[in-house]
């Protein structure tokens, strides 16, 4: 469950098309967003997953407050990242709050695409979002008991 939500909670971490000269890459990404996506068990079985993802921008569009609800057949859980965005470097914390884990995120990201690493006592993600306007699509690669993930949000 840790794997899956650390995988979903990375969904917040998509970059507005907009010039960073002129703002924070985080700006355009304030409000609800809404989607879902499959992912791959290590057992090679896969299941479907449906997210709602809530975003605060602040600090000029460089910090983002996110909380991301998701639910499959057989899951939930509920997690919460802050994030700073400097120079093209992401950096912050995530947690996932019904069961009291947490962990690091570290990575690079510009013009709409972020390539970013999650981390936790025994677990590392690596996770690629890409923003083009209101559409984000998110891919994560573990090693863990979650192989992949795929997953499409939309503004509401």
């Amino acid at each position: 469950m840790l794997i899956l939500g650390a995988v979903a909670m990375l969904a917040a971490f998509a970059f507005s098309t907009q010039s960073e000269a002129q703002s924070g890459p985080f700006n355009g990404l304030a409000g609800v967003w809404s989607g879902g996506g499959t992912v791959t068990l290590d057992d090679g079985s896969s299941e479907r997953i449906r997210c709602r993802a809530t975003y605060a921008v602040g600090e000029s569009g460089h910090g983002l407050n996110q909380t991301l609800i998701c639910a499959s057949d057989s899951y939930k859980f509920d997690l919460r990242s802050n994030l700073i965005a400097e120079g093209g470097q992401i950096s912050g914390n995530w947690s996932e709050m019904s069961r009291n884990i947490s962990g690091t995120i570290q990575g690079r990201g510009g013009n709409g695409l972020i390539q970013v690493v999650a981390s936790a006592p025994g677990f590392d993600a690596s996770i690629s979002v890409t923003t083009r306007g209101n559409r984000q699509s998110v891919a994560i690669r573990s090693e863990g008991a979650l192989r992949s993930a795929t997953i499409a949000l939309s503004r509401s």
